[in-house]
């Protein structure tokens, strides 16, 4: 069931017949290409280490232009205006979300967004007093006691793959490192301030206090306040996350050395992508080279399992988009070996509602409204850092996930450039078990690793001591 063992593999070249070869010759340019028409961003695959010239060459031919190219994994990220781009390029090496969601019209967007990542369902808490008392996400995983012992390190950085963090935060300002951090939403990093902050969504900011926020003066500390965090954007203001910003942020993770990133998402604009089918192969493939090249260089990718309440591994259809899936479709990232994928439990200690199950490694507080906290407790949903100074609530995978990728930053802070492979295991081994309850039937295997909750409830007092 746990993906931990089937860590990065080489990249496959070829696949179905070379179905991501090569790039053929370029083709002599067209005689007229659309300028008119509503340019979409695309991902192409190449063979990794294909020249750039050829890359501009080919995509110059077939109506194209680079916004980046990332020769490591043969990914291109192109622009075009010509409504048969894929086409000319191959509906196999090519895929457009934006173009994907223009073409499913309003209906099918909304059906997207409806099927979010988090719950946003956002309460305002006053910072008036001692806001620890409200934080039983952080007492369920045994943070207070291990920031007693060891808080984390300066030197480790943790990519916020995300909308964005609000580096004016009292708890985040001296958290969020400036220089390792950029916007993803193109496709090509922007260093510029501006393209890492948040705009339209406060998600990422909440994410990244349960990591590493500390505000004395409120009481509210994250799992590991004394790393670093890295706001990497990748969620665009209609709160789309599209295969070319994955595909940079996970590059981007790659080149500057993060030990850890937090991915509380799924690809847009479909829930499951398949190597098997048009479009679909190239988005699958360029992120899959994207995530496991970061892996090779040292990061651990960890990421929210989902929010739709079922066994990813018993899907047969697609919520978000009307095509077939199969045992090879996957949610992205969370599909590609390697990636700690991160269940949801609530104040009662069991599986949220909403959280997806099947292949899950370990399991954290992510909020559950049908779990009430007692008074004086907190709210049902984890509290942390929101937009303004402020602190708000969320429920989701998306908040149990950066409890295991705080907890993943301390045993990489006691461990210097431990491998991902070796991380992941001591994250799973220091887990608490939670057994199977009798009255949970489609939860399956032993207490160490099962359907519901993996090798278990993360523990940050055993990762530190």
């Amino acid at each position: 069931m746990s993906r931990l063992r089937r860590m990065a593999a080489p990249l496959v070249l070829a696949v179905g017949g070379g179905l991501f070869a090569a790039a053929p010759a370029a083709e002599a340019a067209p005689a007229v290409c659309d300028t008119t028409s509503t340019p979409y961003t695309y991902v192409v695959t190449y063979q990794p280490g294909t020249r750039v010239s050829a890359v501009d060459k080919e995509l110059a031919a077939k109506c194209g232009t680079k916004v980046a190219y990332y020769a490591e994994i043969g990914v291109a990220i192109a622009s075009s205006r010509n409504a048969d781009f894929q086409q000319k390029v191959g509906v196999y090496r090519a895929y457009s979300g934006a173009k994907d969601v223009a073409s499913q019209g309003a209906a099918a967007s909304a059906r997207s967004l409806g099927a979010v990542r988090t719950l946003e369902d956002t309460r305002s808490i006053a910072a008036e007093g001692d806001l620890s008392a409200q934080q039983w996400d952080m007492k369920a995983i045994h943070a207070p006691e291990a920031n007693k012992i060891f808080q984390g390190s300066r030197a480790v950085t943790v990519g916020v793959l995300d909308s964005g963090i609000d580096a004016t935060h009292p708890a985040l300002k001296a958290a969020v490192d400036a220089r390792s951090s950029a916007g993803c939403i193109t496709g090509a990093p922007d260093l510029s301030p501006a393209s890492w902050a948040p705009t339209t969504s406060d998600h990422g900011t909440h994410v990244a206090g349960t990591i590493a926020g500390k505000d004395p003066a409120a009481g509210f500390t994250g799992v590991a306040p004394g790393v670093r965090l890295a706001s990497v954007k990748v969620v665009n203001d209609a709160g789309y996350i599209f295969p070319e910003s994955a595909v940079c942020g996970f590059v981007w993770a790659a080149q500057h050395g993060f030990p850890v990133t937090n991915n509380s998402y799924y690809i847009d604009p479909g829930m499951f992508y398949c190597p098997k089918q048009p479009g679909d192969a190239a988005a699958f493939e360029a992120v899959r080279r994207a995530v496991e090249f970061s892996s090779r260089r040292g990061v651990l990718n960890v990421a929210a399992a989902g929010n739709s309440g079922f066994d990813t591994t018993e899907q047969t259809t697609d919520p978000n988009r009307p095509h077939p899936v199969d045992s090879s479709c996957g949610i992205l990232p969370k599909a590609i070996d390697g990636v700690v994928t991160v269940s949801s439990v609530g104040y009662a200690g069991t599986k949220s509602y909403f959280s997806n199950y099947g292949e899950i490694d370990v399991t954290a507080p992510g909020g559950d409204p049908l779990q009430t906290p007692p008074d004086g407790a907190g709210p049902a949903c984890p509290l942390s850092t929101v937009i303004g100074g402020q602190y708000g609530s969320k429920c989701g995978t998306s908040m149990a996930s950066p409890h295991a990728a705080g907890v993943a930053a301390l045993i990489a802070s006691r461990f210097r450039g431990i491998p991902p492979q070796l991380l992941a295991r001591i994250l799973a081994g220091e887990a608490d078990a939670v057994k199977c309850a009798a009255t949970e039937t489609e939860c399956t295997g032993p207490a160490k690793n099962n359907t519901y909750y993996g090798h278990g409830l993360v523990d940050a007092l055993d990762a530190v001591r």
